[in-house]
This record gives C-alpha cells, sequence and structure tokens, in this order.
C-alpha cells in the first residue's frame, strides 16, 4: 500500500477484477448450488435392499444411511459368495457381515429387496 496508482489499496487489485470480492468472484459464483442426489433412497430407509457393486460382489441388508455419492451404510448385511472358477456366477453361499459401509463408486445397483415395482414401458409411445 502506499505505491503505485493506487496507494489507497482499493479498487482493482492486481490479477483480479474491479470491485467484487478479492479474487473478483462474485456473489453469484460464490454461492453453493444444490446439487440433487439422482436417485431417492429416503423411502428404502431401515427396509432390505439388495447391492451390486464393481467387480461383482453383491450383498443385502437394511438401509441405515445414505449420502449424495451414494455411500451407503447396511446393517445385518449378508454377502452372497462368489464361484471362485467364474466369478460371475453365485455359489448359494452366504456369509453375515453385520453393519457396513458401502463405498458409493463402487456400487453399480440398487434394488428393494422385498418387493420390486414394476413401472410402465418406456419404449412404448403413451397415449
Amino acid at each position: 500500500p502506499g505505491d503505485g496508482p493506487n496507494p489507497g489499496g482499493g479498487g482493482a487489485k492486481p490479477g483480479g477484477k474491479p470491485g467484487g470480492k478479492p479474487g473478483g468472484k462474485g456473489d453469484a459464483q460464490s454461492e453453493k448450488k444444490h446439487k440433487e442426489t439422482i436417485i431417492d433412497l429416503s423411502k428404502h430407509m431401515d427396509k432390505p435392499i439388495r447391492v451390486k457393486f464393481a467387480g461383482g460382489r453383491e450383498c443385502s441388508g437394511i438401509l441405515k444411511g445414505y449420502d449424495p455419492l451414494l455411500n451407503l451404510v447396511l446393517d445385518a448385511t449378508t454377502e452372497y459368495l462368489r464361484d471362485p472358477e467364474d466369478s460371475s456366477k453365485l455359489t448359494g453361499e452366504t456369509r453375515q457381515i453385520g453393519l457396513t459401509l458401502c463405498r458409493g463408486p463402487a456400487v453399480m445397483l440398487i434394488c428393494p429387496a422385498d418387493t420390486l415395482e414394476p413401472i410402465a414401458n418406456p419404449f412404448v409411445p403413451q397415449d
């Protein structure tokens, strides 16, 4: 401060834009945008769901929590074991895991374990 054409330090800053907040960002840019989750799991809270992961693992459990990244907390989790010879097939054997945190980036499919809700065929023209 005190040097150059702007001795008071106000106005434009080096590398910035005049006015606004330092760095040239205005109020509209500094506001956080509200992101919606792609899937609404609130109606499945405290109900059994089945989850398939990248890599082929599958499990089911009671949904206790989730976040927008699809990280899931399952209780009373059961893992369905795969055939060591052919990882695409399940053996029918299971193992009890208990309370589990499922990482969202690995989740490929989520479905209700107790009921499935049919939907109209999206490829048939609606009248």
